[in-house]
């Protein structure tokens, strides 16, 4: 299946440390190399970037891990295919628009697509579960909300039994943005670290590369980063399957 990484930041980050290891995931030091992409969301809104190739030798990613600017949120997908073509249509993250601002989502995992049901305000342009399921999640949200944004509180709750109704057409970790939080849902395998003073040092697991955080941050600097697996030896989380968690500036939701 697929992995994923999302970062979520107090004050505008880069997220080039964990992109130097997970990126290599796309093909050197694991399978993942039918596709990748990113979704950064800028003062501009969500800016994507997909390829069809491995990570581990797109130049596309080294360019974006090198030169990417600093945000507040970031979601990123290495794609194993499980159903539709090897092509830019079906690589994740996914975008739309809810609420005057892009939502991005990327999944993790297998649905079958018979038990799902047929989307009717939003449509997928690709052939995959991800997508068919992202718009029933869109579909859910505008259908119980309307016009109007919900609170972080009604959302979460809409979201988290949405998830699980299509979750019973199989395996669904996914992590989804608008920007201002990150939800993460955990079916079977889904981490979390918080990086915060006092800050420490991390070594990458899947490439030789190690960091000392205090040096490049300040004592008010806080960051969430999720992954499918852990990235570093830091002291990781796993979110509990079953469980949509909420992060927002840096730091869990207590919703």
């Amino acid at each position: 299946m697929c992995q994923l990484l999302g970062m979520n930041s107090f004050k505008p980050a880069r997220l080039d440390f964990s992109l130097a290891g997970f990126l290599r995931r796309g093909g050197e030091t694991d399978e993942h190399a039918d596709g990748w992409g990113a979704a950064c969301f800028t003062d501009r809104g969500c800016e994507l970037l997909i390829d069809e190739g491995a990570s581990a030798t797109s130049v596309a990613a080294e360019h974006f891990q090198r030169e990417h600017c600093p945000v507040r949120n970031v979601l990123v997908h290495i794609r194993k295919a499980t159903q539709g073509a090897v092509s830019r249509q079906n690589c994740h993250p996914f975008v739309r628009q809810l609420w005057g601002r892009d939502w991005a989502f990327a999944h993790n995992g297998n649905l079958e697509r018979d038990k799902l049901a047929v989307p009717q305000l939003f449509q997928p342009a690709g052939e995959t579960d991800s997508e068919q399921a992202f718009c029933l999640i869109c579909d859910a949200l505008v259908q119980h909300f309307g016009a109007e944004a919900p609170t972080h509180e009604a959302l979460h709750a809409l979201l988290s039994e949405t998830a699980d109704r299509i979750a019973q057409a199989g395996t669904f970790n996914f992590m989804l943005s608008n920007g201002e939080i990150l939800f993460a849902r955990c079916a079977t395998e889904l981490h979390y670290v918080q990086r915060a003073w006092p800050f420490g040092r991390a070594r990458l697991l899947d490439c030789e590369r190690e960091i000392e955080f205090a040096q490049y941050n300040n004592l008010d600097d806080r960051m969430i980063i999720v992954a499918t697996r852990p990235l570093t030896d830091e002291a990781w989380q796993a979110i509990p399957q079953g469980r949509l968690m909420a992060f927002m500036q840096g730091q869990m939701l207590a919703i």
